[in-house]
C-alpha cells in the first residue's frame, strides 16, 4: 500500500519493494514474459532525484524573490518622496522582516514537518485540511503578539536611541501594516499546504499578478491619492491578501481541493501544542540568523556612514541572492516530509544529500558571478565611487560563504522536514553568537572595518553549514521514518481523544 501511494505522489519506492507492486489492476495469470519491474541503477536514482528537486525548486525560489520584491518596490516608490521617509520605509520593512515575517516563514516550518508526511501516511487525506487550518489558527495566535509589539513600537525605538522620525513614523507605519501582514502568514500557510501534495507552482503564480499590481498601488496611494509614505503599507498589505486569495482559488478550483475536507475548527484547536512548538522552533531556527545579519547592520551603522551605504548595497544583494538556498530548503523539507511519511528511508536520505549536492553547484555557480561582477554590484545601487570601491572589497567575503549558505539552505530545510527545528536552531546560535559576532565585531573595531563584520559572518555560516551536513549525513533515516509515522499518530490520537471527551459531555 505504501508502495502503490509512493507512485501517486511521485515518490520512489525502496528497490527491496518492487515485489509489492501487484494491485486490484494486476492480471491474476501471468503472461509468457514474466512483466517484473526493473530497479534503476542507484547513479540513475541520484540524478533523477537532483532533477525532480531542481524542477521543484525554481518556482520556490521564483516565488520568493517576487515576494521579496513588493517590499523592495515600496521602498523605491517612498524614496521618491524624500530621503527621509526612504529611510523609515526601509527601517519598517526590516523591523517587519526580524519580527513578523519570521512567523510566515520559519512558523510555517510546523507544515513542512507534518503536512507533508501526513499526506503520504493518511489515508484520510482531509487531514492535510486540518493541519492546514491548525498553522492559520497557531500562527495567527504568534502574529498577535507581534502585532501588540508593534503598537507599542514607538517607546522600543525611542528606547534603542533611533531618531524621532523614525520612532514615530516607523511606529505609524507598522500599525497600518499589521492587518496586511497577515495576509502575508496565510499566503505563506497555504503556499505550505500546496507543497505538501507536490504542487510547487501557484505561489508564482499568484505573484506574477500581485506583483505588478503591488507597484501600480504603491504609486496610486503614495502619489496619486497623496497618502505619503503610510500609502505603502497599504497597498503592500492588499496585495498580501490578494495572492492569499490567488491561492485559495487555485486550490479550490485548480489543484489541492482533494485535502480539504471542509471547516473542522474543533478538531483543528484539539491539539494545538506540538504544531505551536515545532512551530516556535522554526521561528528560533531562521530568526537566529537573520537577527545575527541584523545585528551586524547595526554594528555597520556605528563604523561610519560610508560603511553603512555599503552595508546596505551588500545586504540588499544577499537578500536577493539568499532566495536560492532557502527555496531549495523549503522544497526539500516537503519532499522529505513527503517520503518519510511514504516509510521511505533510502530515498529519504538520497534526497536529503542530492539537495546538499545541488546547494554545492548552485553556491558554486553564485560565487563565481559575484567575484566576477564585484566592482560592478556597488554601481547599481550607488554613484558614489567610494561606496562602489568599498562594496567591490566586501563582495569577496560574501561570494566566499555561497557554498555554505546553500549548505544551511539545504540542509536547514531537511532538518525541518525532520522536525528537527532545534538543531538547526542550536547549531545557529552556537556558531553566530558564540564565536563569529563578537569575532567579527571586534575585527571591525580593531582595523579592519566592514570586512571584519563580513568575516565574522563567512565563519558562521561556514560553520553551520558544514554542522549540518554532517547531522543530516549521520541520522538514522529508519529511526526518522519511525519518528514521521508516531508524530502524526500521536497527534491523531489526541484530536480524537479531545473530541471523544467533547462528544461525551
Amino acid at each position: 500500500m505504501n508502495n502503490i501511494r509512493a507512485r501517486e505522489n511521485n515518490i520512489p519506492p525502496d528497490p527491496e519493494h518492487y515485489d509489492q507492486y501487484a494491485d486490484e489492476t494486476s492480471p491474476l495469470l501471468s503472461s509468457s514474459r514474466p512483466r517484473r519491474p526493473v530497479a534503476r541503477s542507484e547513479h540513475v536514482e541520484w540524478l533523477a532525484e537532483m532533477w525532480f528537486l531542481t524542477k521543484a525548486s525554481i518556482p520556490v525560489i521564483l516565488a520568493y524573490m517576487l515576494q521579496n520584491s513588493l517590499q523592495t518596490v515600496s521602498v523605491l516608490v517612498v524614496g521618491r518622496l524624500s530621503s527621509e521617509a526612504l529611510a523609515v520605509a526601509a527601517f519598517s520593512y526590516m523591523f517587519a522582516m526580524a519580527t513578523a515575517w519570521l512567523i510566515a516563514l520559519g512558523g510555517t516550518s510546523a507544515l513542512d514537518t507534518l503536512a507533508s508526511s501526513s499526506f503520504t501516511a493518511s489515508k484520510d487525506k482531509g487531514n492535510l485540511g486540518v493541519l492546514l487550518q491548525r498553522g492559520l489558527f497557531v500562527l495567527t495566535a504568534f502574529y498577535a503578539v507581534v502585532v501588540v509589539v508593534w503598537c507599542f513600537s514607538e517607546h522600543l525605538f525611542r528606547a534603542l536611541g533611533q531618531p524621532e522620525s523614525i520612532c514615530v513614523q516607523s511606529a505609524r507605519f507598522l500599525q497600518l501594516l499589521a492587518p496586511g501582514g497577515l495576509g502575508y502568514v496565510w499566503f505563506e500557510c497555504m503556499k505550505k499546504f500546496l507543497q505538501a501534495q507536490g504542487i510547487y507552482r501557484p505561489g508564482t503564480y499568484a505573484l506574477l499578478v500581485t506583483s505588478p499590481l503591488n507597484a501600480v498601488l504603491n504609486y496610486l496611494f503614495i502619489h496619486t491619492l497623496g497618502f505619503g509614505i503610510y500609502g505603502a503599507p497599504l497597498a503592500t498589505g492588499i496585495s498580501y491578501w490578494l495572492s492569499f486569495l490567488l491561492l485559495v482559488a487555485y486550490a479550490a478550483f485548480v489543484q489541492g481541493r482533494e485535502c480539504w475536507g471542509g471547516l473542522e475548527p474543533r478538531k483543528a484547536l484539539s491539539n494545538p501544542w506540538p504544531f505551536a512548538k515545532l512551530a516556535f522552533l522554526g521561528v528560533v531556527h531562521v530568526g537566529t540568523e537573520w537577527w545575527a545579519f541584523e545585528i551586524v547592520a547595526l554594528a555597520a551603522g556605528r563604523l561610519g556612514t560610508l560603511p553603512l551605504a555599503a552595508q546596505s548595497v551588500v545586504m540588499t544583494a544577499d537578500q536577493i541572492i539568499n532566495t536560492i538556498p532557502f527555496g531549495l530548503g523549503v522544497a526539500e523539507s516537503a519532499r522529505l516530509g513527503n517520503l518519510l511519511g511514504a516509510r521511505s528511508p533510502r530515498a529519504a536520505r538520497r534526497s536529503t544529500h542530492c539537495a546538499a549536492i545541488l546547494s554545492v553547484l548552485f553556491g558554486s555557480v553564485i560565487l563565481t558571478v559575484l567575484f566576477a561582477t564585484r566592482r560592478v554590484i556597488g554601481g547599481l545601487f550607488n554613484s558614489d565611487e567610494r561606496v562602489i570601491a568599498l562594496v567591490a572589497d566586501i563582495i569577496p567575503y560574501v561570494a566566499l560563504f555561497q557554498i555554505a549558505d546553500g549548505l544551511n539552505g539545504s540542509c536547514g530545510g531537511a532538518l525541518r522536514g525532520m522536525g528537527r527545528q532545534w538543531v538547526g536552531a542550536l547549531v545557529n546560535s552556537v556558531s553566530y553568537y558564540g564565536g563569529a559576532l563578537p569575532g567579527g565585531i571586534y575585527l571591525a573595531f580593531h582595523g579592519w572595518g566592514l570586512a571584519g563584520l563580513w568575516m565574522g559572518q563567512c565563519v558562521a555560516l561556514s560553520l553551520v553549514g558544514v554542522l549540518e551536513w554532517v547531522i543530516v549525513g549521520l541520522s538514522n533515516w529508519e529511526d526518522e521514518v519511525q519518528r514521521a509515522v508516531d508524530r502524526l499518530d500521536d497527534d491523531n490520537h489526541d484530536a480524537n481523544a479531545v473530541l471523544s471527551c467533547h462528544e461525551d459531555e
